[in-house]
């Protein structure tokens, strides 16, 4: 759906409203014609998205694409407010979202390991149930070239800080680094995925 103007209570989520629901509009700070989405979108362009200048979520979170099929650097999207680029990432490599899809959180607990060498080999670190905003500081210093989800879900930083390319983990194996979209293996922090379903308070609000 899209109209030229935004939509007047487009931050209010209304009762009985779909699980997913994302505002893309073509403009900063929530201008211009705008689109809604309720569920995946391989290809904005043919959908009608122009450009992507800022994002409402209404009800989340999703991950965004570089490219179309959902592939390329990806961006996650919690619920909240992202007024422009860098709200949303540091990254400057692209300046563009081609595809989005919702991404399903079933799981109050959270569990990732990450391995030094493909095949999960190597040295490892396991976090439970936390955010770690540097490897380094819990004296991990190595690479990373394969990880185990065990619950919950998950995105990964290329630097510390939550900062640096994104990597979006979900229950499963990634064998290596290509698996998870990274071209070299490289991540130095890593934080939770806490949809409001199962933390009230939980949400990730970015620093602008």
């Amino acid at each position: 759906m899209a109209t030229d103007h935004p939509i007047p209570a487009s931050k209010q989520q209304q009762p009985g409203t779909s699980a997913f629901k994302l505002v893309i509009y073509e403009q900063e700070n929530f201008q211009g014609r705008c689109h809604e989405l309720t569920g995946p979108c391989n290809n904005l362009q043919e959908a009608g998205v122009e450009k992507v200048g800022s994002i409402l979520v209404l009800c989340g979170p999703w991950v965004g694409y570089e490219q179309t099929s959902c592939k390329g650097e990806q961006y996650v999207f919690e619920k909240g407010e992202y007024p422009r680029w860098d709200s949303w990432t540091n990254s400057r490599r692209s300046d563009t979202i081609l595809a989005f899809r919702p991404i399903k959180v079933d799981s109050q607990e959270h569990k990732i390991v990450l391995y030094e060498n493909p095949g999960f080999a190597g040295k490892k670190i396991e976090i439970i149930d936390d955010d770690v905003p540097s490897f380094h500081a819990h004296g991990y210093q190595e690479k990373v070239s394969s990880v185990r989800v065990q619950s919950g879900t998950w995105v990964g930083y290329q630097y510390p800080g939550y900062r640096g390319y994104q990597y979006l983990f979900e229950k499963g194996e990634y064998k290596d680094s290509t698996e998870f979209g990274a071209q070299i293996p490289q991540i130095q922090s890593v934080r939770r995925i806490r949809d409001m379903q199962w933390h009230q308070r939980g949400a990730f609000h970015p620093v602008n």
